[in-house]
This record gives C-alpha cells, sequence and structure tokens, in this order.
C-alpha cells in the first residue's frame, strides 16, 4: 500500500523540518573588518542585460573587497565592453578571459578556477557571485562578520527570490520546495557531505579550503558545481553553513517559468561523482512527500462510499481508504506550512505562488529524469556528469 511507503519517509522529511526549524540567518553588519581581504569572482557568459545591477552592488562593497574580478567565458553580445566602463569606475574591477572552455566540463566550474588563479594572494576569502545577484552595500562585511562569529569556512546564500511573473510563481516555489524537502530549513552548518546545500549564486569561501580541494577544478565534472565544491569541502572535515539573508542580497534567475523548467531542473536533483544513498532517497522523498500526497488524497476523496451494510471485505476497504486519507491529510497540511514558510525566500510572491503545490508532481517526475542523465545541455553546451568521482 502507497501510504505505508509514505510513512518511513514522512517520518525523515518531518523530522528534518523539525531539527532544522530553530536556525540562524545573517545579520545586517556595518562594523569595518580591517583584517579581512576578499576577492570576488563573477563568471559571465553574455551577460550584458543582466550585469550592470550586480557591478553597481559590487562597486558599492567597503575595503574589505580588494578585487573584483569578471571572468569571461567567450561572450558575443556586449559583456566585455561592460566590464571595461565599470574597470574605468573602480580600479578594483578586472576583466578576465576564460574563453575557450574545454568540451564536456563545467563552463563555469572552469571560469571560476581561473579566476582564482589569478587572485591577489593576500585575500583570505573568495566569494562567487552570479550575474544576475542583487546585492546591498553591507552584504560582505555582513558575512565576513557571520563567518567570524560561526567559524564556517564555507558561507552560501540562500538568496531571496523575484519571480517574473504567474507562470514561475507557480513553478519555482515547487523546485525550491524540493530543497526543504531534502535538506530542512536553512540557518545551519555541517561537516556531513551529504547533508549540504550550496548556492554558487553568492558563497563566501576560505582561500586554504578551497586549496586543500584542489580549487574549483572539483566541480569541473558536475552539472552541480556549488554543491560538488562544497561537498569536497565538507569532507575534509570543515564547516560548510548556509544561511538566508533576508533583504542583503536577493537574485532574479529566470525570465520566465520555461527558463526556469529547462535550466534549475538541470542542477536541482544534485547528484554528482560524490552523491551517496542519501541523494537517491532524498529524491524519493521529494516523490512521496511532497509530490503525490495531493492526488492520493484526492484519489481517495473521490472513491469514498456512502454508509453501506456491514460487509467484511468492504470494511476492509474502508479501513485502507481511511489510512492513505488519514496520512495524506498529514501531508497536504505539512506541505501548506512549508508553503507559508517559504513565502518570505520571494520578494513579492503573485498569487500563483500559493497555487504551486499543484506543481509538485510534475516537477518530481522532472528531477527524478534530470538525475538519471548523464549528459546536459546548459547554454549551448553539453556538461558530462562523472558519476564516477571528481575530476
Amino acid at each position: 500500500m502507497i501510504a505505508v511507503i509514505q510513512l518511513p519517509f514522512a517520518v525523515r522529511v518531518m523530522w528534518r523540518l523539525l531539527r532544522t526549524a530553530r536556525g540562524t540567518r545573517i545579520q545586517r553588519s556595518e562594523g569595518a573588518m580591517p583584517a579581512e581581504r576578499v576577492t570576488v569572482l563573477v563568471p559571465v557568459l553574455d551577460e550584458e542585460d543582466r550585469l550592470r545591477p550586480c557591478l553597481e552592488g559590487l562597486i558599492a562593497q567597503p575595503a574589505e573587497v580588494s578585487e573584483i574580478l569578471v571572468i569571461d567565458g567567450g561572450s558575443t553580445d556586449a559583456t566585455r565592453d561592460l566590464v571595461a566602463e565599470y574597470a574605468r569606475r573602480d580600479r578594483r574591477v578586472r576583466l578576465l578571459d576564460a574563453a575557450p572552455i574545454p568540451a564536456g566540463v563545467n563552463g563555469k566550474a572552469h571560469g571560476l578556477q581561473v579566476g582564482l588563479e589569478r587572485t591577489d594572494p593576500a585575500s583570505q576569502w573568495v566569494l562567487t557571485i552570479d550575474a544576475d545577484v542583487r546585492l546591498a552595500a553591507t552584504l560582505i562585511r555582513s558575512l565576513l562578520a557571520h563567518a567570524a562569529r560561526a567559524g564556517d569556512t564555507v558561507i552560501s546564500v540562500a538568496t531571496r527570490q523575484r519571480v517574473s511573473g504567474p507562470g514561475e510563481g507557480l513553478l519555482h516555489p515547487a523546485l525550491l520546495t524540493t530543497l526543504v524537502y531534502r535538506f530542512g530549513i536553512p540557518g545551519h552548518a555541517t561537516r556531513d557531505p551529504a547533508a549540504v546545500q550550496a548556492n554558487g549564486q553568492c558563497c563566501l569561501l576560505r582561500r586554504p579550503a578551497l586549496a586543500a580541494i584542489g580549487g574549483f577544478r572539483a566541480g569541473l565534472g558536475s552539472v552541480c558545481e556549488d554543491v560538488t565544491i562544497a561537498r569536497a569541502i565538507a569532507a575534509t572535515g570543515r564547516a560548510v553553513g548556509f544561511y538566508e539573508a533576508d533583504a542583503l542580497v536577493w537574485t532574479v534567475m529566470y525570465a520566465g517559468w520555461r527558463e526556469a523548467w529547462a535550466n534549475w531542473t538541470r542542477s536541482l536533483p544534485m547528484l554528482d561523482g560524490r552523491t551517496s544513498l542519501a541523494g537517491w532517497l532524498g529524491l524519493v522523498e521529494v516523490v512521496v512527500v511532497q509530490a503525490l500526497p495531493l492526488p492520493l488524497l484526492f484519489l481517495a476523496l473521490s472513491r469514498t462510499q456512502p454508509p453501506r451494510p456491514p460487509n467484511p471485505a468492504g470494511s476492509a476497504i474502508d479501513l485502507r481508504l481511511s489510512f492513505v486519507r488519514t496520512v495524506n491529510v498529514v501531508l497536504v497540511a505539512v506541505r501548506l506550512g512549508v508553503l507559508v514558510g517559504t513565502a518570505r525566500a520571494y520578494q513579492q510572491p503573485p498569487w500563483s505562488y500559493w497555487l504551486s503545490p499543484l506543481a509538485d508532481l510534475p516537477v518530481a517526475i522532472k528531477l527524478v529524469r534530470s538525475g538519471r542523465q548523464r549528459r546536459h545541455r546548459w547554454r549551448g553546451r553539453i556538461i558530462h556528469r562523472d558519476r564516477r568521482g571528481d575530476r
């Protein structure tokens, strides 16, 4: 019976949610950190339409940021001209050329490695920022202050999201919820690679920790390079933290629901050379605890029969239906509770946000199918997931 299968996975998910419910957040800090130096790495490829607000936020960062390296993977638009404009405004901005990208590898990881090799040796920290990220002027000082308090080697931020409209408002929260079900609520650090969450959109890493794993090369054979790199660091015994930062940093990830469907589902299974059984169990949890309860509850309610004379066979069927209904009522209630909780991850979520559980089943199917693929296309290039281990 499906409800019997659901129960142990439901217990795992609910315990995870309870255990991670009381996390910490990155608090705004304006205090100077004069002993710290940060290099910012911004990998880009045809980002003319998205990069300007990101660079505006970066040049507003204080003196702790010693350099801002924009690494171009072979742009054909005006991205390079835009970077040159900001380099004239702020001497910390430099453009690096990472082209040509070797065939079959993750272009972002390749670009980050090129940037890492050109960084100022005096920088103790490396911050990766994507072109679609918007950041407050106090972000980097706040990250450094949090690192000093928590003692984390890696601090990754669950950036606040801005969705493009009702279509993405329906799909994006269903995708985001798969992370909450598999890894819990942000606000914690871990040394367990299987429990690592990471977001390369905004990720602060200690330079010695990167050196210990060979830099960003660890992600060359991964379609989720940020997670792979963070897992590799956690495997060395260092703490990797994943936190919300409220209004300090936000992003516009995709231009619409089609782009989110095509691109985020590529990396969201979070399966790579370091994937253990826990990674696949997480996808099973998404299917049976997040995606199936709503349709199963609908089916169980549609099969409800009017009162009838006592009959042993009929009573057994009624008991099974009642069990299915009870289990899935609870799971649907949990899903709605998570929906309320994740609303804070969005800037002004559209009305369709509240209907996003309707997208859970197609999202789960898509993630399972994506997790089984070894070849993925991203921005016109083929990336091969290396399941044998990190390159």
